[in-house]
């Protein structure tokens, strides 16, 4: 298993946290005296002291400034993989020479051990091809009120996705296709019907399946085995995205 932080700019251009900040990407943005890239590492190491680990990022060396990165270079634990227009090539390009892996990404400095663990148990005992992480809103908003805007309806919940993610073998590839235009595609009818077909997009809509049931569903129409991971604890669907996300994720760190 090689794990995989995803720290690339989106479509190329200077993210606006970054901006703020005065630095080159968004993962060198710092939140409580160090890079948000950092807190990720220091929390993946430590989880998997064995396991390879690949960041993905157009220019690996704007990174080696940082200590954590540094060390972790040096003992040869970590590398750099060059990062593409968009999620879906810059997770290609990195199993290219590495399958299973396990995805996040630098902004998600609430990842905690007990879920990496959780995923990793899920992705390597299972039998789904790939595996979801997902947060239940009321976990979310017991860890932040303001911890997401939006939730999935499904049967039994609402639920938000969190940056982690299992991605098991070429299959899983393939089913990443979907998630091609971006991680809000579920708001977009459109890249959804192309994406799941119209009779899941109904499913989804009625709101009348499980969140299990309906990536089983998923699956059929994508070639592969996709399957959930329910972890509630709120944190985890709470990622250092904008201004206010970059609050409530300061104040949470400030509570542990």
């Amino acid at each position: 298993m090689t794990i995989l932080i995803l720290a690339g700019q989106r479509s190329g251009k200077l993210d606006p946290l970054a901006e703020r900040f005065g630095v080159s990407h968004k993962a060198l943005v710092p939140i409580k005296g160090k890079p948000l890239i950092a807190h990720v590492l220091k929390t993946v190491s430590a989880t998997f002291p064995d396991s390879p680990i690949l960041i993905s990022i157009e220019d690996y060396s704007v990174l080696k400034s940082d200590p954590v990165v540094a060390r972790l270079h040096k003992q040869r634990r970590v590398s750099g993989v060059e990062a593409k227009s968009n999620i879906v090539d810059s997770v290609a390009e990195a199993a290219k020479s590495a399958l299973p892996l396990l995805v996040t990404t630098a902004d998600n400095v609430l990842v905690t051990e007990d879920a990496l663990l959780a995923l990793a148990r899920a992705g390597q005992e299972g039998d789904a091809d790939s595996v979801l992480v997902m947060a239940p809103k009321e976990a979310i908003i017991s860890a932040h009120p303001g911890g997401k805007d939006r939730f999935y309806r499904f049967a039994n919940g609402e639920f938000s996705n969190c940056n982690l993610f299992w991605i098991g073998n070429a299959r899983a590839m393939k089913a990443a296709e979907a998630f091609r235009s971006g991680g809000q595609f579920l708001k977009v009818k459109g890249r959804m019907l192309k994406a799941f077909g119209i009779l899941n997009l109904l499913r989804f809509k009625s709101g009348m399946f499980s969140v299990e049931a309906m990536l089983g569903h998923a699956s059929r129409k994508l070639g592969a085995r996709v399957k959930p991971l329910i972890l509630h604890d709120g944190r985890l669907a709470i990622d250092v995205d904008h201004d206010r996300s970059y609050a409530m994720v300061e104040e949470i760190l400030d509570r542990n």
